[in-house]
């Protein structure tokens, strides 16, 4: 009796399908949003989804036109409320998923980008950097692309244009340095830009110690495929960022081994 009240008795292979893309959509976006201060409003919305159908499945009718009038408004504030997550889906899965998947096939011919990978001279210049900055307690902030586009990001900054190199990277990042407060976007030996700024994790389930630059490297790696470097302020810690993955970094020959194997790999790939 009640499964003939939800209209669960004659189920095609349409519906069996329909029910199983809504809910991979649902896992697909709790598991982007999830740590993120979006989660209680997804349930939230969610929630009032499933009363929705209930209440339109017992034909009550005044109950289902209010909360079908609450949905149908709420579109355009629920766009606005995730535009972050939003903008970090689209970004992600066109730099990352689709252009990677495609490297060899027909999407990737057509709009895909080449490796911009970094030598192992430039790659030794950044370590070695790196290192003093550490022992020095300068905080430093590296971004290092691979396929992805990172001009959004650059255009916030001061473009530089110069060959990697240990020293310039060390007085750009001296704390007296009119360009030290950002990140530096590195790419093919050069480094294209400084003082640039990116874009925050909205991650809630972060370690306490980790800083603004932390937060803003996990940021920038979760909607882009880039390498980023962080020296800590406070503590001197190097950490290697990828994908949203924090890395403690103890020595050069450590951070210099992880970019060239992160480079090497992303060759093969391609």
């Amino acid at each position: 009796m009640l499964l003939d009240i939800f209209g669960f008795l004659n189920l095609s292979f349409i519906d069996i399908l329909d029910i199983i893309l809504v809910a991979l959509i649902i896992f697909v976006v709790f598991r982007w949003i999830r740590g993120s201060s979006a989660m209680s409003i997804f349930v939230a919305i969610l929630s009032l989804y499933v009363a929705r159908v209930i209440v339109s499945a017992l034909n009550m009718r005044l109950m289902s036109a209010i909360l079908g009038q609450i949905l149908d408004v709420g579109i355009i504030a629920l766009i606005v409320i995730f535009q972050p997550e939003i903008r970090r889906f689209l970004i992600t899965f066109g730099s990352r998923y689709l252009m990677e998947a495609g490297q060899n096939g027909i999407l990737g011919k057509l709009f895909g980008n080449k490796e911009r990978a970094l030598g192992s001279a430039a790659v030794k210049e950044v370590a070695e950097a790196c290192q003093t900055m550490s022992a020095q307690k300068t905080g430093a902030l590296i971004v290092i692309p691979h396929r992805s586009s990172l001009d959004f990001i650059i255009e916030t900054g001061d473009r530089i244009d110069a060959t990697i190199n240990k020293r310039l990277i060390m007085n750009i990042f001296f704390k007296n340095s009119p360009l030290h407060d950002g990140a530096m976007v590195m790419s093919n030996d050069r480094i294209i830009a400084a003082r640039c700024t990116l874009p925050i994790t909205e991650k809630t389930d972060i370690p306490a110690h980790y800083g603004m630059r932390h937060k803003a490297a996990i940021g920038i790696s979760e909607v882009t495929d880039a390498d980023v470097i962080v020296v800590s302020e406070e503590t001197g810690q190097i950490s290697f960022v990828k994908g949203g993955g924090v890395t403690p970094i103890h020595n050069a020959n450590e951070l210099q081994l992880l970019l060239n194997n992160s480079f090497t790999k992303g060759q093969q790939e391609g």
